[in-house]
């Protein structure tokens, strides 16, 4: 049996077993199944969380989500980023023939196959997410969600020599390398945070031989790792929010307010100048936004009158009124959540797809809103000047 991509480690009267795959990579789901067919083992690990798992296993999954839940819980943008990855998967797979991530299938197949305890070892995805955009300003979230939505419109095709090399390479950081290297501090909750739960969960499978199976970027790291005791909790803690964002966002509105109110009582033609600027500039991007995403008309007349308002509430955003509407007028029906995983490999299926165009709407139509807060803020600032 060839040891390409295997790393071998003793700690004690244990033997781990790690194979560094690659997500898309037809070779990469034999080697898993060899390996485990050979070596016995008494636990087999993934790359998998609970969540990836479950989709894994379920197919149908997208049929049980609750658009307006989504919504509601302010996860559209999540949701969206996730599926821009799922959408990078499967342009590569499709390429080559090949399901995306068939090697943690391959992995789940056979540890049942051969009575080894399967272990999730993973942490959960959207605690990954949500370190990394702790670890980001307004700017950087704003660079980020363009770069992961960007990835859907790539159509690059890839050589099987560039699919070797991403052997050294995670899905997730093959999307955001460029990123990474421009927020360097994203490597941490990224790679780093993530090397050491894998390492502590593979430690703690149960049973003397424990076979791995592992995008190859974290073999490097866990090789490590493995030799040190983390703590998953602290690895799997949501950081707490700051309350910086939130004086900002309070500030910013009592301040418009202040201004306009005194330019109001100076100069009142001034102060209804003002309140025009402030209005169209709002309402104007987050309809653009809407517009984008082809939203119904209703939807985007929502996006125009709201979010003038809710620009100066924090706790509200005028994506998430546009998108609620979308989804009451052009409901999504069983169809567009069966056909959710394959629209998301198109640009034109992103559009299409009722699910992910509520998605759209909420994200562009909220981006509007923040656009034009500037824009109009900075407009009731000169006006304000203008008239002192």
């Amino acid at each position: 049996m060839t040891e390409e991509n295997i790393t071998r480690i003793h700690i004690g009267n244990k033997e781990y077993i790690l194979i560094g795959t690659a997500h898309v990579s037809k070779h990469s789901a034999e080697q898993v199944k060899n390996v485990i067919e050979a070596e016995k083992p008494d636990a087999v690990c993934v790359e998998l969380d609970e969540q990836r798992f479950q989709s894994v296993q379920d197919g149908n999954s997208w049929r049980e989500m609750d658009i307006f839940k989504v919504i509601k819980e302010k996860k559209a943008t999540l949701l969206l980023m996730n599926l821009a990855i799922s959408s990078f998967q499967k342009r590569l797979a499709k390429q080559f023939g090949i399901n995306p991530g068939q090697e943690m299938i391959q992995g789940i197949k056979s540890a049942e196959e051969n009575d080894a305890k399967l272990v999730l070892a993973d942490r959960n995805i959207q605690i990954t997410f949500s370190r990394i955009w702790h670890n980001i300003g307004l700017k950087g979230k704003a660079i980020l969600l363009t770069q992961v939505i960007a990835s859907i419109f790539s159509r690059e095709s890839i050589s099987e020599e560039e699919l070797e090399k991403m052997k050294t390479q995670d899905t997730i950081n093959t999307i955001l390398q460029e990123f990474t290297d421009t927020f360097p501090k994203l490597k941490e909750p990224l790679i780093d945070e993530r090397d050491q739960y894998l390492a502590q969960k593979i430690k703690d499978a149960p049973g003397n031989k424990v076979v791995a199976v592992l995008g190859a970027a974290h073999v490097p790291g866990i090789k490590e790792e493995i030799k040190r005791e983390h703590n998953l909790q602290k690895l799997a803690e949501i950081p707490p929010k700051s309350k910086i964002p939130k004086i900002i966002g309070w500030s910013i509105p009592v301040l418009i307010l202040a201004i306009i109110a005194y330019t109001f009582f100076a100069n009142p033609a001034a102060g209804w100048e003002q309140t025009l600027s402030w209005v169209i500039w709002n309402g104007s991007l987050s309809a653009i936004g809407a517009l984008i995403a082809f939203g119904h008309p209703l939807t985007i007349l929502t996006a125009f009158l709201v979010a003038p308002l809710t620009s100066l509430n924090p706790l509200l955003a005028a994506g998430w009124f546009a998108g609620f509407v979308q989804a009451y007028i052009r409901r999504p029906h069983v169809r567009d959540f069966e056909t959710l995983s394959e629209d998301v490999f198109t640009v034109k299926g992103f559009w299409r797809n009722k699910v992910t165009r509520v998605l759209l709407i909420v994200v562009l139509a909220n981006l509007g809103s923040s656009l034009g807060t500037f824009i109009g803020g900075v407009d009731v600032i000169r006006v304000f000047l203008e008239n002192l």
